[in-house]
């Protein structure tokens, strides 16, 4: 997924000539805290609400103030993940993108990005969710991925969180089964510290009455 197939459709953009209240109305009706200012198709940066309100006049046209606009953008072809790291690192509502002549071709918003990063990333998909505490020199995905598939399970997304002042690391793998017992106990088997599992409530509950009726035939026999 790339981002000229994510930019928004509803999401304006503003003109110099615009106010510091037209701003301020369209950031709340379309619940973001950045808009982009436009001149024709030349992208002139981005304002947030800091800014207006930082006016002295915001009835007046944007083009009236002096303005020390953020100009961060990302280009059409830019991968879903490069687009999440601008709007995090920067803390954006919303990401310009423009084409390859530094066109302005819109923005994506933080809900769309989350929208496709769980589509890619198989969210929705049913499923449990493991999480695993190890040595940065000891991390084998290979392995991993033999004992999840030794269990009669497949691995539909994995995710690595490091720490800079730390040689440990949290992999989080997102598993196509819910009951995630006989995987735990395999982890444990070969020295893996486990920090969580996880699996929707309504699927945990059936899983507990689908052994507790087994527990209730085996009493019976």
């Amino acid at each position: 997924m790339v981002a000229k197939d994510m930019i928004s459709e509803i999401i304006p953009a503003l003109k110099t000539s615009d106010t510091g209240i037209t701003a301020l109305n369209w950031m709340d009706v379309f619940k973001v805290s950045h808009l982009p200012i436009v001149n024709d198709k030349e992208f002139l940066g981005l304002i947030s609400e800091v800014d207006i309100y930082d006016m002295n006049m915001p009835e007046e046209p944007l083009g009236n103030h002096p303005l020390s606009l953020l100009r961060p953008y990302v280009s059409e072809n830019q991968h879903v993940f490069e687009i999440m790291e601008v709007a995090s690192r920067l803390k954006l509502s919303i990401v310009p993108v423009l084409d390859d002549k530094k066109n302005y071709l819109g923005v994506i918003t933080i809900m769309d990005l989350l929208h496709y990063f769980a589509e890619l990333s198989a969210l929705r998909t049913p499923g449990g969710i493991i999480v695993i505490e190890l040595n940065s020199n000891d991390f084998s995905m290979s392995q991993i991925s033999q004992i999840v598939e030794g269990n009669d399970a497949k691995i539909l997304g994995a995710y690595i969180t490091s720490h800079l002042d730390s040689t440990k690391l949290e992999l989080t793998i997102k598993l196509n089964v819910t009951d995630l017992t006989s995987i735990i106990q395999t982890f444990n088997r070969y020295n893996y510290i486990i920090r969580g599992s996880y699996m929707k409530f309504d699927e945990e509950e059936e899983l507990l009455d689908e052994r507790y009726d087994l527990l209730m035939r085996y009493l019976n026999i």
